[in-house]
């Protein structure tokens, strides 16, 4: 557990105060491709992934997310390759950002209970605003609004590419990676000037805590004490919380925010949410459900009617062989 609290620890020594700008999902390690490249593979065989979020729904032009991503183990390049769509639309300018994304990990053994999966992801990135849906200040009269503006940019669309690296360490109880996105730093203006799409860091890791059976197997029960720390241009945040495993179900609990260690603004906490999570799979089908709720604990609480969000997970051709003699390739970390 020391290695955990040193983990966090460094987290705030090390890495710059950033600005978020990316979405960010509750439920980041049922997102891995987003999340980090490096878990490109991470089974013993395929992976679907379907993710969806609705943030902050009673408040006009809230955020949704969608998510959707594919992944396979070729056990001898001991590596992993996936694909992803990604779309996030935000506003009452239905502003969207739409990537495709390819990633690649290669799985090197360090020791006898340590692997490191380095990983890469290149991607072609689109951003776009409905201009028809915003109203410009020459529409605006005494007498109402204009239908009509000559201050509607000419060009409403941009496209990009982009890439990012990433690298996970981890035994059959702990895991801690790390990603660098945005690392051409692309410009996403809409108009002619330049804003260039900063930096993102992101750390992540964890301890799987066991109480009954073998890590991966069945019968298995445990607690995972987990973080996810993001900073990107002026501002920062981590998701800190645990899931409770038990057989098929899981249930989460997760805190996001800095608190105590800085303030945005006077006043301004940086307290986001507490997150409440409940998972369940079905061993037939070979899929796993969760659902997630974010109650909002900063200055909007009572307006935002929370965060709703909806992860799925289909493995299938899982090869067995490979799970026995690649123990490797599966990744101790939870999968909500």
């Amino acid at each position: 557990m020391s290695k955990l609290y040193v983990g966090i620890l460094f987290l705030f020594i090390v890495v710059k105060t950033a600005f978020s700008q990316d979405a960010h999902f509750t439920q980041f390690y049922a997102a891995p491709l987003y999340l980090s490249p490096s878990f490109a593979g991470s089974t013993a065989g395929d992976r679907i992934v379907v993710n969806f979020r609705d943030q902050w729904p009673s408040i006009p032009g809230a955020f949704v997310t969608y998510s959707i991503s594919a992944d396979h183990y070729f056990p001898r390049m001991n590596s992993g390759m996936g694909i992803s769509i990604f779309r996030d639309q935000a506003g009452s300018g239905h502003l969207a950002t739409t990537n495709f994304a390819y990633q690649y990990t290669y799985n090197i053994k360090l020791f006898r209970k340590w692997n490191i999966r380095p990983g890469v992801q290149f991607y072609y990135t689109q951003r776009s605003i409905d201009f028809s849906a915003l109203v410009f200040n020459d529409q605006l009269t005494q007498s109402g609004q204009t239908s009509s503006s000559i201050e509607i940019p000419s060009q409403n669309k941009v496209g990009y590419f982009d890439f990012a690296l990433s690298a996970l360490a981890y035994s059959s109880t702990q895991w801690y990676g790390f990603t660098i996105d945005h690392i051409a730093t692309p410009n996403q203006s809409l108009k002619y000037t330049v804003s260039k799409v900063p930096i993102r860091f992101i750390f992540f890791g964890g301890y799987k805590i066991m109480l009954q059976g073998k890590p991966g197997s069945y019968a298995e029960e445990s607690i995972n004490i987990a973080y996810n720390y993001r900073a990107q241009g002026k501002f920062d945040q981590i998701d800190i919380g645990a899931y409770w495993t038990k057989y098929q179900f899981v249930v989460g609990l997760w805190y996001r925010g800095i608190p105590g260690f800085k303030q945005y603004a006077p006043g301004h906490q940086n307290n986001d949410m507490i997150a409440v999570l409940g998972g369940y799979e079905f061993k037939a089908l070979g899929l796993k459900l969760a659902y997630s709720y974010d109650f909002t604990i900063s200055k909007l609480v009572g307006r935002t009617a929370g965060s709703h969000e909806v992860s799925l997970i289909f493995l299938f051709n899982q090869n067995r062989k490979i799970r026995k003699r690649h123990r490797t390739v599966i990744v101790p970390c939870p999968k909500f």
